[in-house]
């Protein structure tokens, strides 16, 4: 009867020291919550309407993105995130455009195609006018002579074979006046009458070379209607000579 408290006490003592064990055992700790999910990566889309134009004309860009926080176009710099704009391209251009955000980068690219006018053609510069009396002095030049003849001299002749070549071929409707002249030296009457066969040395070089004679009419104005009027050999060598006009012209 005199252990009972002292095994009372001790199985006291056993349980106060399972409660302190007990209360010393570590405690369990909760997982870490789950990381958050990456931002939503970026979308673009960038279309041109037309895509094929000619030079001058215009064309509307349009573009959507989303989960972009910048979006660039080269060549036209920062634009909304969703828009649009006309541009006027002067040669075949491709848009690039660049949207960014959180989530990363994308891009999206569209070609617009420019066709070039056709070359300018050079103009030929139009031939000028000439009147018919022009056009003769130009094909049918004066004849000139040596002093007190009225023979022609070789490279005169050559030119009338030329000149009936012109006028048969280009000018059949042409009626010609043969107008002979002499210089100041001499008589009147010997001057008109060297003027005419002066006129008809010309004539009959046209008709040898094929120009019918009822087209040609002859005349002489000796030495009244000088073309220089200084008395020199050399004003005197432009007054030997044969004029030729058209029939109704103008000396």
């Amino acid at each position: 009867m005199i252990l009972r408290p002292y095994a009372k006490l001790a199985s006291t003592v056993l349980l106060g020291a399972a409660v302190v064990l007990g209360g010393c055992a570590k405690k369990k700790t909760a997982p870490p919550p789950p990381p958050p999910p990456p931002p939503p990566a970026p979308t673009a889309k960038l279309t041109a309407t037309p895509t094929t134009i000619n030079a001058g004309q215009s064309v509307q860009l349009s573009w959507t993105t989303s989960n972009a926080d910048t979006v660039n176009i080269e060549g036209i710099g920062e634009v909304s995130t969703t828009g649009s704009q006309a541009v006027t391209p002067t040669q075949s251009t491709s848009y690039h455009l660049v949207a960014k955000g959180a989530g990363g980068t994308a891009d999206d690219t569209v070609r617009v195609t420019v066709n070039e006018p056709p070359p300018v053609q050079q103009q030929a510069a139009p031939e000028p006018t000439v009147s018919d009396e022009q056009l003769l002095a130009q094909r049918v030049p004066d004849a000139f002579f040596d002093y007190d003849s009225y023979q022609l001299r070789p490279d005169d002749q050559s030119k009338l074979q030329q000149a009936a070549q012109f006028l048969n071929q280009q000018k059949p409707g042409w009626k010609l006046v043969i107008e002979g002249h002499a210089d100041e030296r001499g008589s009147t009457e010997y001057n008109l009458a060297l003027g005419d066969n002066r006129a008809n040395s010309a004539k009959q070089a046209l008709v040898q070379a094929g120009v019918s004679a009822d087209r040609i009419q002859t005349m002489s104005f000796g030495k009244e209607k000088p073309f220089c009027t200084e008395s020199t050999e050399a004003c005197w060598q432009q007054n030997r000579r044969d004029h030729f006009r058209l029939q109704g012209g103008s000396r």
